[in-house]
């Protein structure tokens, strides 16, 4: 299995991080993808990802909920020569995606233009580097959809990462033949709607794995910090809700994040 969306880089993790990737490897977890949400991440990122090679696999993005807490310009400045040189260097730790990037209002949609023009570069460097994004959304979808559509004719692929939402949107997003849905530990919470949505609007082959650890852990494990081992739990609702077994879950989920993220 693979764990598509992991922070396992974040301080959460900095007293027991060897003991978190035995963990994960013991659950059969073969690879674990780790998303860049700031400037100020990519040295750490690197450095931890650097220290287990051929397992843990960084992403480099501007979070929507970070892009003012520097002149967001800058920034992007800053990771797409990070970026450019990563891939340049074939020695190096490379980025394997655009990510973790998109739109966020749940809060309020104070800086919606900022986000746009922010996400908007972002979705332009996937294209220029023949990258997949790793997309987050919330309380925006409209928006989202918006966006992409100026891009529907690029090809682009990518992850609709932690997907909450509805059968309709289900359906939107996945009219980009070259993106997946991302689930994680909402699927196991005993009030989600997330089974019924996956059972009526999303084939198998359209699911990658996430635990988005430290956070959203799954039951038995809610309110406790999240990790990449638990995905097994989510791994086995699949499997009650597409009626395969835990071997075919892992075969098709792995399949389709190889297929994504072509770098690994």
């Amino acid at each position: 299995m693979i764990d598509t969306h992991s922070h396992i880089d974040g301080s959460e993790f900095a007293d027991d991080l060897d003991a978190t990737i035995e963990r994960a490897r013991q659950a059969g977890i073969e690879k674990i993808f780790v998303p860049a949400i700031c400037k100020a991440d990519i040295s750490h990122l690197l450095s931890v990802c650097s220290s287990y090679p051929n397992y843990l696999y960084p992403m480099i993005g501007l979070h929507p909920e970070n892009i003012m807490d520097e002149d967001y310009h800058n920034v992007l400045q800053y990771m797409e020569q990070q970026l450019q040189q990563s891939l340049a260097d074939q020695t190096a730790t490379q980025f394997i995606a655009i990510g973790e990037v998109g739109l966020d209002l749940y809060w309020d949609d104070t800086h919606l233009e900022e986000q746009l023009e922010v996400f908007e570069t972002q979705i332009q460097w996937a294209n220029k580097y023949h990258l997949p994004l790793m997309i987050h959304c919330r309380n925006a979808h409209s928006h989202l959809i918006q966006i992409m559509e100026k891009y529907r004719s690029e090809n682009l692929t990518g992850v609709f990462h932690c997907f909450t939402g509805t059968e309709q949107e289900a359906h939107e997003m996945l009219s980009f033949p070259g993106f997946c849905l991302g689930i994680g530990g909402v699927l196991t919470f005993k009030k989600s709607k997330l089974p019924f949505v996956l059972q009526n609007a999303v084939p198998l082959s359209r699911i990658v794995l996430e635990t988005d650890s430290p956070y959203m852990a799954p039951v038995p494990h809610r309110g406790k910090r999240n990790e990449s081992a638990y995905i097994i739990e989510i791994a086995k609702e699949l499997s009650t809700l597409y009626d395969k077994s835990l071997n075919e879950i892992d075969r098709i989920t792995t399949e389709n994040a190889i297929r994504i993220f072509r770098k690994v």
